[in-house]
């Protein structure tokens, strides 16, 4: 393939096959019998709620699509129309693996004391036990739902789980909808002589459903789930209020057309058949589950105490190596950059940098972007502190971070009570960037602090996901930084910057600059290298100019989590680049990129993904690690990346992917990063001197 035709579509693999493809790869974990039982049990509950929010997002919008007789190919080749064919067939294979997954996982944890029980098991006690359950617990909270004969139709919500039941009164059947109620535990304690004993709540009210219809006879039963269209756009440019514009848009999403039917399996396909037409679906979209639905509640039983060797060992996150012996967080950062990664090294310093912030009389002021946050966050709290303490405090909280806007817009107005500055980003682009700007009179000076990062402000997924941070006071960086909150909050234009690079102005140019330097810079004798680590390769000119590097004779080396849409190993186009996928009990979310630069090493860390989303339509950060020690650090963490033979997988030319043979010990990523971090803090907490004062000579 010549340099001219780097536009066909063979470069390229179709985006959702490849996240199906890495769902897979989630799958296979969850499959895989080396790993403890209840670990396995993650992963399959994983699977689930990838897929839903895959159907809800992508497949919804291939829909719509395919309803709007849009016919226009992608980069990979295909119609909507085609893709959606691809996707179902190879969805309904992923639901039959992960349903017989989780029945082989069900059935060992059996052998461990821990059963999850199906009705037809449950002993004649137990039986007794959930008539009385439901009796008080259940059965004054249910209303069902005469779903054949209310107009208008009810609405059923999205992802939420229904019983279904053929009702005859008097032989004239109707159908009949129970809503499972959301407030309760999934699985219910069953009382037993020795071990755990659980059953599902829609088993329980499925059983006694007959008590809800004195005098009727219930023929027929079925746990149904639906998912719904959840792709609702925010034209925030032209809504004059955004925090209500996405308050109506989460009430949208419930009356979003049905994109999947799950419903479990039965030898009479009446209530099937009924719901495909009620919901305008087609057969295609009816996923008949031999097994439990909303499988994601399988975390309530993962997250259960007790059972520990059925879990994976613990990993405390350790003091960071560079904040070891610190007592003061501002005289550490003005002596040198800070490197965090996360969750290896605790996320705490990055709290207590905001609370310090806080409560420190010489802060003048904070400026902050919340992308995503936990619920009950610390950071959220010290904002509001620092504002009611009379510090100026900005603070840019994503409105559409989706599927947390609900859980924004509450942020938002406790933000505004406690007078901070509350700001929604620029009309027409989602803030996607990670930064912090803290102002501190120090001395008869202004210093500024700046903490940056790949990962968001969430102190409880900084316990799950792989992130890096950067602290640091130095000014050019810092005046970056304020320029860019300057531009979010509209008092200034995009112009130059020292260090940073911003999407959607110069970071795409940015990038594209350093793949070109690379072709340039590389010989015979010293060909280039790049190496990066993302979420997701789908942006179209990024891809082409790998390839046209990897012409070149630049050896390119990708650990791309999730979607890769560039083909690798295709003679005279891509054979230089190789794609290695990580998928392991932290979620790789870093996103680090390396440039040889003949021999001058540049690392950079962003909040970017290479997807033309991140690119264009979203305000992300690119910044520079400068300090040569955090440099090396940073391509340690990509070596060690590619030399993982444990956990890694790679793409091949074909879209799937294969285990990476192991050659030599083994090496796994996580665990010797989670090693190097404990030897780490040991080895500084034992080199830190010590000082304390003496009051008299010791005897």
């Amino acid at each position: 393939m010549a340099r001219k035709e780097l536009q066909s579509s063979e470069l390229f693999i179709n985006r959702e096959l490849s996240w199906l493809e890495f769902n897979h790869r989630v799958l296979q974990e969850g499959l895989c019998e080396t790993l403890p039982l209840l670990e396995r049990l993650k992963f399959l509950s994983i699977v689930g709620s990838n897929l839903d929010e895959f159907f809800m997002i992508r497949v919804a919008g291939l829909m719509q699509q395919v309803s709007a007789a849009v016919r226009r190919r992608g980069p990979a080749g295909m119609t909507p129309s085609q893709q959606l064919e691809e996707i179902k067939a190879r969805a309904h294979r992923m639901v039959a693996e992960q349903t017989a997954g989780i029945r082989e996982v069900l059935g060992k944890l059996a052998g461990h004391g821990l059963y999850v029980r199906e009705a037809p098991d449950w002993s004649a006690d137990q039986r007794r036990f959930l008539r009385s359950y439901f009796s008080s617990e259940i059965l004054p909270v249910l209303t069902p739902l005469a779903i054949e004969e209310l107009q208008p139709p009810p609405l059923l919500p999205g992802l939420a789980l229904h019983v279904a039941l053929v009702v005859a009164y008097e032989n004239v059947e109707r159908i009949v909808v129970v809503p499972v109620p959301g407030g309760f535990p999934r699985f219910v304690t069953l009382p037993a002589e020795e071990g755990v004993h659980l059953a599902r709540l829609e088993d329980v009210i499925a059983a006694n459903a007959a008590s809800l219809f004195p005098g009727a006879k219930v023929h027929d039963r079925a746990v149904l789930r639906i998912t719904r269209d959840a792709d609702v756009a925010i034209q925030d440019d032209e809504a004059g209020d955004l925090l209500h514009a996405v308050e109506a848009a989460v009430l949208d999403r419930r009356r979003r057309a049905a994109v999947r039917l799950e419903i479990s399996q039965s030898p009479n396909p009446r209530l099937r058949d009924w719901f495909v037409n009620w919901l305008a679906i087609e057969p295609r979209d009816v996923y008949e589950i031999d097994g439990p639905l909303d499988t994601a509640a399988f975390m309530e039983i993962v997250n259960r105490q007790g059972f520990e060797s059925l879990k994976i060992p613990q990993w405390p996150p350790q003091p960071p190596r560079d904040l070891v012996g610190a007592e003061d967080i501002w005289s550490s950062i003005q002596d040198h950059d800070v490197l965090l990664f996360h969750p290896y090294e605790s996320f705490e310093p990055v709290v207590r940098l905001v609370e310090q912030a806080a409560a420190d009389p010489d802060v003048l002021a904070i400026k902050q972007t919340l992308y995503r946050t936990s619920g009950d966050s610390p950071i959220v709290r010290a904002l509001g502190q620092a504002a009611r303490s009379g510090k100026q405090v900005t603070v840019l909280v994503e409105l559409k971070a989706r599927f947390d806007e609900a859980r924004n817009v509450v942020w938002a107005r406790q933000l505004e009570d406690a007078g901070c500055h509350v700001i929604y980003g620029i009309a027409g682009f989602k803030t996607h960037a990670k930064a912090l700007l803290i102002v501190r009179r120090e001395t008869g000076r202004i210093r500024r602090y700046v903490h940056l990062a790949t990962g968001n402000y969430n102190d409880k997924t900084a316990k799950l996901y792989s992130d890096i941070g950067m602290m640091t006071a130095d000014q050019d960086m810092a005046a970056d930084v304020a320029a860019f909150f300057n531009l979010l909050t509209g008092v200034s234009e995009a112009v130059g910057w020292s260090k940073i690079s911003i999407a959607p102005t110069v970071m795409r140019r940015r990038f594209l600059d350093l793949i070109e330097r690379e072709v340039r810079a590389s010989t015979a004798d010293r060909p280039g290298l790049i190496m990066a680590k993302v979420n997701s390769l789908q942006d179209v000119a990024i891809c082409q100019a790998l390839c046209r590097a990897s012409q070149a004779g630049v050896s390119i080396k990708l650990n791309v989590r999730g979607i890769c849409c560039l083909r690798p190993g295709l003679p005279n186009v891509s054979e230089n680049i190789e794609v290695r996928s990580i998928v392991d009990r932290f979620l790789e979310h870093a996103r680090i990129f390396y440039f040889r630069n003949g021999g001058h090493e540049e690392t950079y860390l962003s909040s970017a993904d290479w997807m033309d989303r991140n690119l264009d339509r979203r305000l992300e950060i690119l910044f520079p690690v400068k300090n040569p020690n955090l440099r090396r650090r940073l391509i340690y963490f990509l070596e060690t990346f590619f030399a993982d033979n444990v956990k890694a997988q790679r793409l091949r030319s074909d879209g799937t992917y294969e285990k990476v043979r192991a050659e030599g010990p083994p090496v796994r990523a996580q665990e010797v990063f989670y090693h190097d971090a404990v030897e780490a803090a040991r080895a500084a907490a034992q080199s830190t001197v010590r000082f304390r004062p003496l009051t008299r000579p010791e005897e």
